[in-house]
């Protein structure tokens, strides 16, 4: 009986249901950010709230992939890697959009709405946590919910910053920050992908 298999798939058990849970977490927060983020002329709020749809989309492709051979891993991990990328040279467009035809972002909703996000994402660092050393689409979802903190803390200190320094530029510079973060993670998914899918030779 130690051959059955079972532990392998009790922890895709394991995976599938945090994965749910995750993508839970960020489609809502993803729909709480976009209106609020447009509501309060926020390009750092719409970035993240776009991070956040990316979230959710890759979580829902390692939710396919799970129990899957590395080939369809590393498959699911390169369509969410693409998907980070055009969805940070999107908000970039965003970022330069709004400062050419100005803004008046609100401090209070920024920092606010930042920090609920900020709450949501730690809670997704902890489920993730557990898995982050499993397969290739795993360890996609434990960077994407790393860099979805540290944008949470940006997004608040950018707040702050409008209202103290009174200019919108805090909010439009995080706003680019956050995307080449986006971007960032998307290249590393990409690069983790082909290394699982071409892994080194023995010397």
């Amino acid at each position: 009986m130690s051959n059955c298999g079972c532990g392998a798939e009790q922890a895709d058990r394991l995976e599938r249901k945090t994965l749910l849970a995750l993508l839970s977490i960020n489609a809502f927060m993803f729909v709480v950010e976009l209106t609020l983020g447009w509501f309060a002329q926020s390009t750092g709020l719409i970035a993240d709230s776009l991070d956040m749809l990316a979230d959710a989309s890759v979580y829902g492709l390692s939710l396919y992939a799970v129990g899957k051979g590395i080939v369809q891993q590393a498959k699911a991990a390169r369509v969410s890697g693409y998907l980070q990328i055009i969805l940070g040279l999107g908000v970039l467009f965003e970022a330069l959009r709004r400062l050419l035809f100005g803004s008046e972002p609100q401090s209070t909703l920024i920092v606010v709405v930042g920090a609920a996000a900020l709450v949501a994402n730690v809670l997704c660092l902890v489920l993730i946590s557990k898995h982050r050393e499993g397969g290739v689409h795993m360890r996609a979802s434990w960077i994407f919910s790393t860099n979805d903190v540290i944008a949470n803390l940006g997004v608040m200190l950018s707040g702050v910053l409008v209202a103290v320094l009174g200019s919108r530029y805090p909010d439009l510079v995080v706003g680019a920050i956050i995307s080449i973060i986006v971007i960032r993670g998307g290249i590393t998914i990409l690069r983790e992908a082909g290394e699982s899918l071409d892994p080194p030779k023995c010397a």
